[in-house]
């Protein structure tokens, strides 16, 4: 800017400062750089262990502090003791192979109990939201989810380890074939809790997730009676083989085969895949 000169008349100019310009940062720029870097998931077996453990730990306590979780409970084991009394004064054998066969068809009927309201009381009361924008990875959730139930499983089929320590100390029971059952057991309800996990993503009711769960693990479980109706052809083996009771009988026969451990392994993958899938699309709805 020029000045007028009051001896010449003139205008001259200010000299402009040399002081650079301090650079202006927009309040969206400041909000970047000022996020977090530690809300983003914790890369490296130590995060995803520690994520896992949390999500345990917060679901066993769910588990216990419902009182559907007790009766679950009480009804596995007061149907399976009944049973095994009633399968042992009638048969007089020192054997758990019918009992393993019951406790499937039980397991069943309570494993969509177990696991109805993992995910759909999470989207029912909307902190599903909550959980998709933490640190933890959706693998990571639903992985511990299933793993949760499993524990909870495991607690009730330790307490059915009164069965072969009673057949132990009063006759010869084959130890083998008890221990071939227990990781049957073991298998088909990791599967079980697989697919009802599965059911309880793709909806907001644990009723409909109950009921949807129930019908696919009926049907998957009668598919080697129906492989029986398509006579010899190659259709018939292949619906035989998707039934999870043809493999389960394997087990409680005291036989281990590995088509039968890839068989519930591939089962459980899948499910826990499609899963996660299921998990993930929520963020686009």
């Amino acid at each position: 800017m020029s000045e007028p000169n009051p001896s010449t008349g003139r205008r001259t100019s200010r000299p402009r400062s040399t002081r650079p310009e301090e650079p202006r940062m927009t309040a969206a720029v400041e909000t970047v750089v000022a996020a977090p870097s530690a809300a983003r998931p914790p890369v490296g077996s130590s995060g995803t262990l520690r994520n896992l453990g949390t999500v345990i730990t917060k679901e066993l306590h769910s588990y216990f502090a419902s009182p559907i979780a007790y009766l679950v409970m009480a009804a596995f084991l007061v149907m399976n003791g009944y049973l095994f009394w009633a399968i042992l004064i009638s048969s007089k054998q020192a054997d758990l192979s019918s009992t393993f066969a019951d406790m499937a068809i039980i397991l069943m009927l309570l494993s969509p109990a177990i696991t109805m309201r993992l995910f759909a009381e999470e989207q029912r009361q909307g902190t599903i939201e909550l959980l998709l924008t933490s640190p933890i990875r959706e693998a990571e959730l639903v992985v511990g989810k299933w793993l949760s139930s499993l524990l909870f499983f495991l607690v009730m089929l330790v307490l059915t380890g009164t069965f072969p320590l009673f057949l132990l100390k009063f006759g010869t029971p084959d130890v083998g074939t008890m221990l071939a059952g227990y990781l049957g057991m073991f298998m088909v309800e990791a599967v079980f809790l697989a697919i009802g996990l599965f059911m309880s993503s793709v909806t907001q009711n644990q009723i409909v997730a109950l009921a949807l769960s129930f019908g696919v693990l009926l049907v998957l479980w009668l598919f080697q009676g129906a492989g029986q109706n398509f006579g010899q052809n190659g259709g018939s083996s292949v619906v035989a083989y998707l039934g999870m009771s043809g493999h389960f009988d394997s087990f409680t026969s005291g036989a281990i085969q590995v088509k039968d451990l890839v068989y519930y392994a591939s089962g459980i993958v899948l499910a826990l895949f499609l899963t996660v899938r299921s998990v993930e699309s929520r963020r686009w709805r």
